[in-house]
Parts: C-alpha cells; sequence; structure tokens
C-alpha cells in the first residue's frame, strides 16, 4: 500500500505525483492504495475516480463515504446526458449526504439541484416513479440539522 503522506495536497493532484513515481503501476491499482490509505475518507477520492474514467469505482465511493454535495451535484449536471445512470447515482448520493447534514455552505439551490439532476436523470432511464419513492425515503430519514 502507498503511504500519501500529505494531508492537505488535494486528491486528483495527490494521484497525478504517485502516477509519475510508479509509472510501472496501473492507474487502477495506484488509485485503490491511495483509497486503502484514507479509511473512512474513501469519498474524498470520487473526483479522481470520476476524473480517470472510472465512473463505477466513483458510484460506489459517493455511496460509501460522505463526499461533498456540490461535488455531486457538478458530476450529475455534467454526465446527465452522457451518462444518465451515473448521473442518477450521484445526484441521489447528493441527496442522502445532505440529508445526513453533510456538506459546506449548503443552500437551498443545493437541495434543489441534486433533486433536479435526480429525476432528469430518472426520466433518461424511465425510472421516474422509483427515483421518486427514494427520494421520499431520503426525506423521511433526515437527519441533517435543518431537519424540524
Amino acid at each position: 500500500m502507498l503511504n500519501t503522506g500529505v494531508d492537505e495536497i488535494c486528491s486528483l493532484a495527490t494521484f497525478r505525483n504517485f502516477s509519475r513515481k510508479y509509472p510501472m503501476k496501473e492507474k487502477s491499482e495506484i488509485l485503490g492504495d491511495l483509497i486503502e490509505s484514507t479509511p473512512g475518507e474513501e469519498g474524498e477520492w470520487f473526483a479522481t475516480a470520476k476524473s480517470l474514467g472510472m465512473l463505477s469505482l466513483a458510484l460506489k465511493l459517493a455511496h460509501q463515504c460522505p463526499c461533498e454535495p456540490k461535488t455531486l451535484n457538478r458530476a450529475a449536471r455534467d454526465y446527465l446526458n452522457i451518462e444518465p445512470k451515473f448521473a442518477l447515482g450521484v445526484a441521489m448520493a447528493s441527496l442522502h449526504w445532505l440529508s445526513q447534514g453533510w456538506g459546506y455552505d449548503i443552500t437551498a439551490g443545493d437541495v434543489f439541484s441534486a433533486y433536479g439532476y435526480a429525476i432528469k436523470s430518472a426520466e433518461k432511464l424511465d425510472m421516474e416513479e422509483q427515483v421518486r419513492e427514494d427520494i421520499i425515503e431520503i426525506v423521511n430519514n433526515d437527519q441533517s440539522p435543518g431537519c424540524s
């Protein structure tokens, strides 16, 4: 396993540094080692996995550990028309983490964005009814500080 030793450097920059240092290793192996080196913080590698085109890993990370909802919303927006299944997954992850009180400087707009991307993705996938039910469940289990 790789030892990053640097907490303040962004995940993508850290990945690139290790990729240059270990060119003989597969990118997926390097990323796997970096994810393993940060137990409980796996979500911080979401953007790196997404940038590398490892969408199934990125989606897994988005659901496994808290991710910044604004980052997830941008991913949902960016992939809405090219990978609606991924967009739906990250929009739902965003709603989940928002409902658990995660995120920095969250506004109602962040919640509406996640909801909108989830519904638009669901429409493309012909899954509106199921997604609406899943969103209702997320709302019913809301643990965010704003929930009353």
